[in-house]
C-alpha cells in the first residue's frame, strides 16, 4: 500500500494550500481518510478526518479554516488550507485505515511539510 502526499509548500500567513494524498494497493472506498501533522518537539495530531460514510471531523485549531474531502473515483484525499498561521506550520500526513468489516490495515504516507510564514 502507499500514500503519495503532495502540496506542501511556504506561505505566508493568510495563505492557502491545497495538500492532495493518492491511494494505491488498497481498496479506497474501504478506507477511513485522515489527515495528520506533527510539528517541531510535539506529537502527531489530528487534523481531519473523513469516514467511509463520508463523516467529517476536524481538530478544534482548523475548524472553519480546513476542508477535508474524497474523490474515491481518484483514490484521492485533499486538504484545502485556509487562513493558514504560522501555528499550522508542520509535516502533514496521510492515513489510511480500513474500515473494520475490510480489515485492520493502517497506513502512512511519507509526509509533506507545511510553512507558514508571519
Amino acid at each position: 500500500v502507499q500514500l503519495q502526499a503532495s502540496g506542501g509548500g511556504l506561505v505566508q500567513a493568510g495563505g492557502s494550500l491545497r495538500l492532495s494524498c493518492v491511494v494505491s494497493g488498497t481498496i479506497f472506498s474501504a478506507n477511513h481518510m485522515g489527515w495528520y501533522r506533527q510539528a517541531p518537539g510535539n506529537q502527531r495530531e489530528l487534523v481531519a478526518r473523513v469516514t467511509v460514510s463520508g463523516s467529517i471531523n476536524y481538530a478544534d485549531s482548523v475548524k472553519g479554516r480546513f476542508t477535508i474531502s474524497r474523490d474515491n473515483a481518484r483514490n484521492t484525499v485533499y486538504l484545502q488550507m485556509n487562513s493558514l498561521k504560522p501555528e499550522d506550520t508542520a509535516i502533514y500526513y496521510c492515513n489510511a485505515k480500513q474500515h473494520a468489516l475490510f480489515g485492520n490495515g493502517d497506513y502512512w504516507g511519507q509526509g509533506t511539510l507545511v510553512t507558514v510564514s508571519s
